[in-house]
């Protein structure tokens, strides 16, 4: 398989702050990728990095066999965590119609004129029926649940037919029977469709099943490769540079113990 994310020697900053550096990535096409780290090791900077947002301070890196930002048109990305009140009265399908617009990530729609607008009511229609929300989306996003208004958002992100899809935290603030389902279902699209998923989060565990390998992101470094040869206590303590020790709990869930900075790194 081809390349979709290249990363040589790379490395990020936001001023003169480093965030990470020396980091040699290779993302296949149609890999199912999971970026874990404690918060503020740099997850959503290296997102932005894929979108363009944000320049390399050394090194390089092709997405899509293009430079950063040169292929927004075949990316989806679904940003943090956004959650909608019951005052917002938007309709859902109308949520996922403003990911047609994809180089902009939000922009409204320009008017359309009739044949477009057919496809485009054809294309939002099918894109609801894969993620399994045509159910609910025609009520206002704001009646929605958590896991409902996390799978139109997806449907938001899909709805151009990526190549590449960017999640950035998508089973933040979900139970945990939303997170597996949100999890099966990015994994499905990377299954069925050869998108190259790109999911950070802070708990492996929803993603185990699914994962073909991991970034994970700690102390200005990272490692890469699948969660067997990275959720280590010998790959993690490497990673800090202190003793780290991976546990396993009588659920199967992994747990990190001895990083740095506990309170912020829990759960992995």
């Amino acid at each position: 398989m081809s390349a979709a994310v290249e990363l040589r020697d790379a490395a990020a900053a936001h001023g003169a702050a480093s965030v990470w550096s020396g980091v040699d990535l290779d993302l296949a096409q149609g890999e199912f990728v999971g970026i874990l780290g404690p918060n503020g090791a740099g997850k959503s900077t290296f997102l932005a990095v894929l979108l363009g947002l944000l320049q390399l301070s050394a090194g390089s890196a092709s997405v899509l066999g293009a430079p950063p930002g040169e292929r927004r048109e075949r990316i989806g990305y679904l940003p943090q965590r956004r959650s909608f009140d019951q005052s917002v009265r938007v309709r859902g399908r109308d949520i996922v119609a403003l990911g047609l617009e994809g180089t902009r990530w939000g922009t409204p729609l320009p008017l359309l004129g009739g044949r477009r607008r057919a496809e485009a009511r054809a294309r939002i229609d099918a894109v609801l029926e894969d993620v399994g929300a045509s159910a609910y989306a025609d009520r206002p996003i704001g009646e929605c649940s958590g896991g409902e208004q996390q799978r139109l958002l997806i449907a938001q992100a899909l709805v151009r037919a990526p190549a590449l899809l960017l999640l950035d935290e998508p089973l933040e603030s979900l139970d945990l029977p939303n997170q597996a389902s949100v999890s099966a279902l990015a994994a499905r699209f990377c299954r069925e469709h050869g998108i190259t998923v790109v999911l950070v989060a802070h708990d492996v565990n929803p993603l185990l099943p699914y994962l073909d390998r991991v970034v994970y992101f700690a102390g200005g470094r990272a490692v890469a490769g699948t969660p067997a040869q990275v959720i280590t206590t010998a790959t993690l303590s490497a990673l800090y540079g202190a003793g780290v020790e991976v546990l396993e709990r009588s659920d199967g869930r992994l747990v990190v113990v001895g990083q740095p900075d506990m309170h912020t790194h829990h759960g992995h």
